[in-house]
């Protein structure tokens, strides 16, 4: 049945976008090695990679305070940019699973180690999401979710301020964009220790601004993951 259902609906690869041969699984033998994962040595705070053995931490994080306790990546971002663009804005949401397994595979270190109680997808903005169909983040952070058994609360943050696309921006230009962006809507169940889920990791502005208001709102511990992250 799946053979007959991939020969009449084929899934494309979450690499490249061609079409996937049937019974290939999600992404196609030539883009097999094409994505680079982030490898150590990596910031400690951060988990963007380093040049340096000897070094622990990135200079961003050196010269920046963090709201949360540690953060993590995938992907170093040039090597799959077509690819979460697609993700993003292109209504590839299949990819997710790819993402999803992927992050579970090469993190997993990481998931036993934090403990956390829940995945918090960044929002976005209604009507940004109105005008793109769905979050990024959150299908990502579901995909995630299946893999590792931690729940999701997509309903957790709401995005309150239609920003400017962080893209557009740099340095401090990015932190005010976000002051005041976001709101937290649920806490009942007293999470203590949460993973904040993204695409993708530039200063941690971003992550940062939601991790504040989670902290406000009773957080103890926030971690973040990030899809693919740049260099310092």
């Amino acid at each position: 049945m799946n053979l007959i259902k991939e020969l009449v609906y084929p899934g494309r690869c979450a690499i490249c976008d061609d079409l996937l041969l049937p019974g290939t699984e999600r992404v196609c033998k030539g883009c097999r090695n094409r994505p680079r994962y982030v490898k150590e040595p990596s910031c400690r705070k951060c988990g963007k990679p380093l040049r340096s053995m000897e070094a622990e931490y990135c200079r961003d994080c050196m010269e920046k305070r963090h709201y949360f306790k540690e953060g993590a990546a995938l992907f170093v971002y040039p090597s799959v940019k077509e690819s979460l663009y697609r993700f993003k804005y292109e209504g590839r949401q299949e990819y997710g699973a790819y993402y999803g397994k992927q992050v579970s595979l090469h993190l997993s270190e990481k998931f036993r180690r934090w403990k956390a109680e829940a995945l918090i997808p960044v929002p976005l903005h209604k009507k940004r999401q109105n005008k793109r169909g769905y979050n990024q983040a959150a299908v990502l952070a579901r995909a995630i979710s299946k893999e590792t058994g931690i729940p999701v609360y997509e309903d957790f943050a709401k995005r309150i301020k239609n920003t400017v696309p962080q893209k557009e921006l740099n340095g401090q230009a990015r932190e005010n964009n976000l002051k005041k962006a976001f709101k937290i809507c649920q806490n009942d169940v007293k999470l203590k220790t949460i993973i904040i889920i993204d695409d993708i990791y530039t200063t941690g502005s971003t992550m940062d601004a939601l991790a504040l208001e989670c902290k406000k709102a009773g957080i103890e511990t926030v971690y973040c993951i990030s899809l693919a992250i740049g260099h310092p």
